[in-house]
């Protein structure tokens, strides 16, 4: 038993090491809250360490338990407090501005986007991780494409 939980500890710091900095920009641009981000991304890793070698694909699942955690920290805040975000000064101008559009979105669309295009996730991947289908989550990738080309072009004028 020991030497298992030594091998799920590596595997999953290596995958902290190749995968952490990408996941936590990926919860900052869906939640715009840093501390979201954080408690999020160390909360999935706490819960794959206490799972052990029980998760098959440890990559796909903290993603998906990381997002799952971050959308129900967002969803508890707002019952209690407006949501405030604040601005992101480690992006260049553009990553900025693309960040303060991705929070514009409705919730669904901007975890489809950050998924899909940041996390290069496949669709049936983002259907699990959000709890909806595979269609749902093309039209939300759809809606999303327009509101943020929208948004965009806005800003430009």
């Amino acid at each position: 038993m020991g030497g298992v939980m030594v091998r799920v500890r590596q595997g999953l710091e290596e995958l902290y090491h190749e995968q952490g900095d990408r996941l936590w920009w990926a919860l900052l641009a869906f939640t715009g809250d840093r501390e979201i981000a954080s408690d999020a991304e160390a909360e999935a890793f706490a819960q794959a360490l206490r799972r052990g070698d029980a998760i098959r694909n440890p990559q796909a699942w903290i993603w998906t338990a990381a997002f799952r955690i971050a959308a129900g920290q967002l969803q508890e805040r707002s019952r209690s407090e407006p949501i405030v975000t604040e601005p992101i000064y480690e992006m260049p101008e553009p990553a900025a501005e693309l960040a303060d559009a991705l929070r514009r979105l409705p919730a669904q669309q901007r975890a489809a986007i950050v998924l899909h295009y940041y996390a290069d996730r496949p669709i049936r991947e983002i259907a699990a991780t959000l709890g909806i289908s595979s269609a749902t989550v093309a039209v939300h990738l759809h809606r999303g494409r327009n509101k943020l080309r929208e948004l965009l072009e806005d800003d430009d004028d």
